[in-house]
Formats: structure tokens, C-alpha cells, sequence
């Protein structure tokens, strides 16, 4: 397989505020209904950050599980059409089918999203919708809650587009029991692997290379 498995500070806060918002999130968490406790392998997360608005577009929220039938095959692998012809930052769209469609573990090579055209493209200035290469429908949107360097620091060291929950679009994505994160319709877009800052989405840049809407193929 070319593709091998990706394998993959917080602030110091004083004694007494840590206690103080100890007592707060748990009196949060018996008040919050019951899915805003997201249960995954990895332990349990109280997802508290609110979903803002672009236009039409919500953003973030608590995260959503999915079961294993949204990845059932369908006319193309596990999607309903192959991706789309022009996906954008000159992606491999060869590469970018065989990664979203007919695959469940394998992935782009780590760093391959800086061997595209995404950096000499991507603004710099305002976040950025990423939309997924089948269906063209928003996945995410980022940086959000923190600066683009961050993001692209973040992503330069794990090696590939790491995302945050305040930065999915829940309405079309969703994690699997074992981590995998996929579109509502079947892309496979990579791997949550949490850390010490909370839930982060490692994803292939050739499966949210897709252009808003969908293009024809």
C-alpha cells in the first residue's frame, strides 16, 4: 500500500480558580442533556463550546457520533459518486477517489497537503470552508478560535489539516466508535485523535478539497 496508517500547552491556572471551575463544569454537566457528553474510546468529553453562524453555515457545537451503516457500500465504494473532477489546490483527484471512497484506514502521506497548491491559496485572513470532494457539501471551517498560524502550526506538526470541534460543520460530519471521521454520506475523511486541548480531526486534504455544491464530474 503506497499510503501507510497515520500514527499518530495548557495555560497554568491557580489553585483556587481551578476548583472554582471544577465545581462550574460539573454543575454544567449534570444540567446539559445528555448528548452534550460526547463518550468515545478515547473517555468522556464535555463538549461545552456553542456552535456560532456564518450566513447559513453552523459551525461547532457538541460533537456527533455516527454508526458503521453510513459507511455501507453504495454505487461508488462507500459514497454515491466519485469525487469531484476540479477539486481545488490541484490535489491528486486519482489519489483523492481511492483515499475517500474505497478506503477506511489508509492515508494520504503525511506533509502532502503542503505539496499541493493549498498554502500558495489558502487565505490568510479569514477561515476558510472546506467542503467535501463527493458531495461538495461544508465539513469545516477554520481557523476558528484561534489565529491561521496556529492552525497551520498545528497541522505542520501532526501532518495533516488538524481540526477542533469548534471548527466542524456536525450537520454533515460525523465520528464513528473507533474514531474515523466521515461525511453524513460516506467520504471517509480521516481520524479523531484526541490530545490534552480536547478532540482533534486529522483529515485527509483530498477529501475536503471539494467545490461548494458540487461540481460536474
Amino acid at each position: 500500500e503506497r499510503f501507510p496508517t497515520r500514527i499518530s500547552a495548557c495555560h497554568q491556572v491557580p489553585r483556587g480558580v481551578s476548583a472554582m471551575l471544577s465545581l462550574f463544569v460539573s454543575s454544567l454537566a449534570l444540567s446539559l442533556p445528555r448528548r452534550a457528553v460526547l463518550s468515545t474510546a478515547f473517555g468522556t468529553a464535555l463538549a461545552i463550546r456553542p456552535a456560532s453562524a456564518t450566513g447559513d453555515l453552523i459551525v461547532g457545537g457538541s460533537p456527533i457520533k455516527g454508526d458503521e451503516s453510513i459507511m455501507a457500500p453504495k454505487a461508488h465504494g462507500t459514497s454515491a459518486a466519485p469525487v469531484q473532477g476540479n477539486l481545488r489546490w490541484n490535489v491528486d483527484v486519482e489519489n483523492a477517489d481511492r483515499i475517500t471512497n474505497y478506503n477506511r484506514r489508509f492515508a494520504e502521506f503525511g506533509g502532502y497537503w503542503k505539496q499541493t497548491d493549498f498554502l500558495k491559496e489558502v487565505s490568510r485572513t479569514e477561515p476558510t470552508t472546506y467542503y467535501d470532494s463527493v458531495t461538495g457539501k461544508p465539513l469545516f471551517r477554520a481557523p476558528i478560535g484561534r489565529s491561521m498560524d496556529e492552525f497551520l502550526a498545528e497541522s505542520n506538526l501532526h501532518g495533516w489539516p488538524s481540526f477542533r470541534d469548534q471548527e466542524v460543520v456536525w450537520e454533515n460530519t460525523r465520528v464513528l466508535k473507533d474514531g474515523e471521521t466521515v461525511s453524513v454520506t460516506g467520504t471517509h475523511l480521516g481520524h479523531n485523535l484526541p490530545d490534552r486541548a480536547g478532540n482533534r480531526y486529522c483529515i485527509n486534504l483530498v477529501s475536503i478539497a471539494g467545490r461548494p455544491g458540487g461540481a460536474p464530474q
